[in-house]
């Protein structure tokens, strides 16, 4: 009898059993395979970061080469960024709909085949330079595709990672924007100099495709049985959709606002510092690396700190005025230059330095945004959330370089910092406060 109590016991232990192992098997899975997913963000966020923040970075080759004003530079710039705000809500929804694999994988295909052909087709020549409404709907056109990156990567991560580990992963996956901008503003002005715009974006176009064959290689849904581990871990929310979700439009919101500033430097630094400053292409090469070096590591550190203080709140609320002093100090160097020329080169190291900061606090904090919108909307709406999110961002891509040449003809620098400082400002009472 106790034999066949005991094979009993054990046909009914066998399935509790095999399900354990199945467990540790896809929790096995999980821990080695999210890291290929997480490089996968990294290397998709990097390549259109190199796109968006690089070609800005060639403003002065782009002014000259293109035969464009300040006002025309201000337009093709701009509307770079309204191709990304426009397409980002609609690809986020279809991430949601379609799965971040598939988007993904068009996205950026899509990507690297139209900047191949605009390396064929649209860069000047001795004897032509395309015209400031074709550079401007050709760079249209590039955001309008590159919007798929954000709210396809953004939901790859938060699907892989737990809570207590997502706004590290999140951040992590952030440094991928300075990261492409800093690489396209070492490499792309010289590129640009010495071989033209083809090779420029021939080059972004290589980076594209190259990320496309990695994230169809290793891009893929976590195993069979995560999603009621990702449940437990609180990433699906019982609250209302995105868009029906007032929170979350806050956040959205103040990100795009806290974006204004950081924008003014990813776009007119360069001529900031060339025509205020008197730089040349070195010190402005290496003054916007440094930027988004030191932006890459300070969203790492930001998103393990804020993982383990849990305190993503007042992070946020805290970054948001200290961009704000940062840009209302570079604002008055700048103020007493322009009243004191003979002061200048007693302070353009200062200005470069406070610049390279105010920066760099401008950027810190975007991982840390993106988990705490992505988690308030949950792994089912992470897309639509994230894809709102950027939609303001990108509204300011396409705002702040237009705005900026209408500053400086009825200011000057020191009023284009002074409105980059007051947007931070804004920024930090809409935020959540800490709950």
């Amino acid at each position: 009898m106790s034999l066949v109590a005991t094979d009993l016991e054990c046909s009914r232990d066998r399935p509790r059993l095999q399900a354990d192992a199945a467990a540790a098997g896809a929790a096995t899975v999980r821990s080695n395979h999210r890291w290929k997913v997480l490089g996968i963000g990294v290397a998709a966020n990097a390549s259109f970061s190199a796109t968006f923040s690089g070609i800005p970075a060639t403003a002065v080759f782009l002014r000259s080469g293109y035969h464009l004003g300040n006002g025309e530079l201000g337009l093709v710039l701009g509307l770079l960024g309204l191709g990304v705000a426009l397409s980002e809500l609609p690809w986020g929804l279809l991430t949601d709909r379609w799965g971040d694999r598939r988007v993904l994988l068009t996205g950026l295909g899509a990507t690297a085949a139209w900047l191949l052909l605009m390396a064929l087709l649209v860069v000047p020549l001795p004897a032509y330079s395309p015209g400031v409404v074709l550079v401007a709907t050709v760079l249209l056109v590039t955001g309008l595709l590159g919007g798929s990156v954000n709210g396809s990567s953004g939901r790859a991560i938060m699907a892989w990672f737990r809570e207590g580990e997502r706004g590290f992963a999140m951040s992590i996956r952030q440094t991928a924007v300075p990261l492409g901008g800093g690489l396209g503003a070492l490499v792309l002005p010289s590129l640009a100099s010495t071989h033209g715009f083809a090779a420029v974006y021939g080059l972004l176009a290589a980076f594209s495709a190259v990320t496309a064959l990695f994230a169809w290689r290793w891009l893929r849904q976590p195993p069979i049985g995560e999603d009621a581990m990702s449940a437990s871990d609180g990433i699906v929310s019982a609250g209302p959709a995105p868009l029906r979700n007032p929170d979350v439009w806050r956040i959205a919101m103040a990100i795009g606002l806290l974006c204004v500033p950081q924008v003014a430097v990813l776009t007119f630094a360069s001529v900031f510092l060339h025509d205020f400053g008197g730089m040349g292409t070195a010190v402005i090469s290496a003054s916007l690396a440094a930027v988004q070096v030191g932006a890459m590591v300070m969203r790492v550190w930001s998103g393990r700190f804020t993982d383990r203080h849990g305190n993503r709140r007042s992070f946020l609320r805290l970054f948001s005025r200290l961009s704000a002093a940062a840009f209302a100090t570079l604002a008055l160097l700048v103020f007493v230059v322009a009243a004191i020329p003979g002061w200048q080169p007693v302070l353009a190291t200062t200005i470069v330095a406070v610049l390279i900061v105010a920066g760099i606090c401008v950027s810190a904090w975007h991982g840390v945004a993106y988990t705490e919108i992505a988690t308030l909307a949950g792994a089912s709406n992470a897309g639509a959330a994230l894809g709102l999110a950027n939609s303001f961002v990108f509204v300011a891509f396409f705002l702040v370089p237009i705005a900026i040449p209408g500053l400086l003809a009825v200011g000057s620098w020191s009023v284009v910092w002074l409105s980059a400082a007051i947007c931070a400002l804004i920024a930090w009472p809409i935020f959540l406060r800490p709950a």
